[in-house]
């Protein structure tokens, strides 16, 4: 028996599509924005508030100029407001602890 001449390779379709390029990278200065942000919220109020929101502009600043090469605009935005935040419970804080109202002096006894 016979079978004659096999058929045709079949047609290949387009070639495949080449591997994606590297994923944007998180700004660095989003993340310590973001860090310091949270950190001025829980205990070092101006001292870690002023360092987030000024990091947090300049990264949000960097991330618009780099044309989508860099990720992170969420973070820098986050660490920026929760700067403002602690800043503004520090400044709170220092206001209610020199009117007397928030008393740390550790005593119970009442007159």
């Amino acid at each position: 028996m016979s079978y004659g001449t096999p058929p045709p390779p079949p047609q290949y379709g387009s070639p495949a599509p080449g591997q994606p390029g590297q994923p944007a990278g998180n700004n660095k200065k989003a993340i310590w924005a973001l860090v310091l942000g949270i950190l001025s919220c829980v205990c070092c109020g101006f001292f870690a508030g002023i360092p987030a929101i000024i990091l947090g502009k300049m990264a949000q600043n960097e991330i618009d100029a780099s044309g989508g090469t860099q990720s992170g605009r969420g973070m820098a935005t986050a660490g920026f407001i929760l700067g403002i935040v602690g800043v503004v419970l520090g400044i709170l804080g220092v206001i209610l602890n020199l009117s007397g109202a928030l008393d740390f002096s550790g005593s119970t006894t009442t007159y």
